[in-house]
This record gives C-alpha cells, structure tokens and sequence, in this order.
C-alpha cells in the first residue's frame, strides 16, 4: 500500500464487481483500503496527519480535505468512483464522536455505510477465537479480550505511537515531526529502541493489568496477544510486552492495515457498486 508520498501508476487489471471500502482516522495515520468483492486487498493509501486525538476528531476540515485527495488518486489507480466505505471508533468513544467520524467519510464524498468498533473490526481480518487484541495506536492503546470469536471485555488507555515521537524528540532535542520520521526509519530504530524501551513497557503494564483484572473476573485464561496499530511494527515491541506480561505475543504482517481492512469487510453496501 502506499504512503501518498507520490501519486501511483493505475492498476493494470482493476476489478469490476462489487467493492468494499474502509476508511480509518487514526491519530497518527489516515488510512483508505478497497477490497474487491471477495475482500481481497486491491489497493490502498496512508499519510501521516493528527487530525484526531484518541478518536475524537480535533481538525474536521483537515481530515476531510486529505480524505478527499485520498479518495482522488484512489479512483485514479482503479479507474472508477468510489461512493461508500464503512469506518469505526475506539472502545468507549461517546455516540456524537463517532457520528463526528461518519460525517468526516460523508462530507469526503463517500456514503458512510456503517461504524464499527475497532476490536471488533480487528478480529475479522485475524479470526481470533481466544486471546486478546492489542491495539497500539498514535495516541491510545486499546485492548480487546475475545472468548469464543466474540468481544466480552474492551479498554482503552492513554500511551501509543505518539508518545514514543515525544520521547525520541526529548532525548535527542529535535522537533516531533523529525522525531516521528525516525522513529519510522529503519536505520534508526535499533539505536531509538533503549530510548522508547519504557514507553513499550508502559503498553506491557497496560495490558497485563486488563488482562489481570479479566482473568480474575471470569476466571478464563488469556492465552495469547496480537498487537495492531502502526506502533506494533516497531522492531521488538512484541517480545517486550511479551516479557512484561508473561503471555505469547505477535504482530501479523502490516499491523497498520489490520483495523482498516477489517472495516472495509463492513463495508456491505445495498447498492452493490
């Protein structure tokens, strides 16, 4: 997928049935992906911007206008419109900012179809039957517990991507947009690793505390954790919260993209366009 640095080539054979879209607003990142009628990934953009905080959208305007581009050379790779597309919201976001996020999809020209929790839109890319979802997103980290295939117990808490950027920008005396460029970059990231340690642990300590709360309440065991969110492909950031909080710990492949995809499979538009 790319990163809306440059505007991408068409695609050679765009698909002609039935597609569902899916739009995330996280903190750190916009994200807009398109499957085709059997939910196969066809194409997709990113694009750094902090245009919402912790699910709550802070620059309307903003979002909406690089939405709108967004959605612009999407339609120019696939050589069609694009009229809907299904979005979400963090475990505990209050009802009139989620329709804060829908007005934002609408007002970029696109029918918003549907809102869903992020949890949930998570476990239909990964089909998780018994563990926990973490969500290490920009500003927030969620983590959602699942037993059978269902979500039964959700929590959201201030510490993410943000605050690694924040932490880099202190120890080196930079300003935050080129600490966020480093934290990103590969060549950097072994050498930022001891400097972002603590705020890793403070994802694990997080996490280890709901999971702790969740098995002494039911009784039930977690017996995995799946991190998502763009901070999860940080080198490491598994093995840390793993250390910290005793539980086998993974990241799928594109951890970014997880959420995102997982809306588009909400995506069910009546129209069938």
């Amino acid at each position: 997928m790319d990163g809306g640095s440059r505007e991408p080539p068409a695609l050679t054979d765009p698909p002609d049935g039935p597609l569902h879209v899916g739009v995330d607003l996280g903190t750190a990142y916009l994200v807009l992906v398109v499957l085709d009628q059997h939910n196969r990934p066809v194409v997709g953009e990113y694009q750094f911007a902090q245009v919402v905080r912790d699910g709550l959208v802070v620059d309307f305007i903003g979002a909406v206008d690089r939405l709108t581009e967004m959605k612009r050379r999407v339609e120019r790779r696939l050589g069609r419109e694009l009229t809907h597309a299904s979005s979400g919201y963090p475990p505990g976001v209050p009802q009139a900012e989620r329709r804060a996020t829908a007005n934002v999809v609408e007002a970029a020209g696109l029918r918003c179809t549907g809102l869903v929790d992020e949890p949930t839109a998570a476990n239909a890319v990964l089909g998780l039957q018994n563990g926990a979802i973490v969500d290490v997103g920009g500003g927030t980290t969620g983590i959602a517990i699942i037993r059978d295939g269902e979500v039964v117990y959700t929590a959201d808490e201030a510490t993410g991507g943000t605050h690694f950027s924040l932490v880099i920008a202190g120890a080196r005396d930079i300003p935050f947009e080129q600490a966020e460029a480093m934290k990103i970059h590969p060549a950097e990231q072994a050498r930022l690793f001891p400097v972002i340690r603590p705020v890793m642990e403070k994802v694990g300590s997080i996490v280890a505390r709901h999971v702790a709360q969740y098995q002494e309440q039911s009784g039930e065991q977690v017996e995995q954790l799946v991190l998502v969110g763009g901070t999860s492909r940080f080198p490491r950031m598994d093995s840390v919260v793993e250390a910290y909080t005793g539980v086998p710990t993974y990241v799928p492949q594109r951890p970014l993209f997880v959420t995102p995809l997982g809306f588009a499979m909400y995506d069910d538009s009546p129209d069938g366009i």
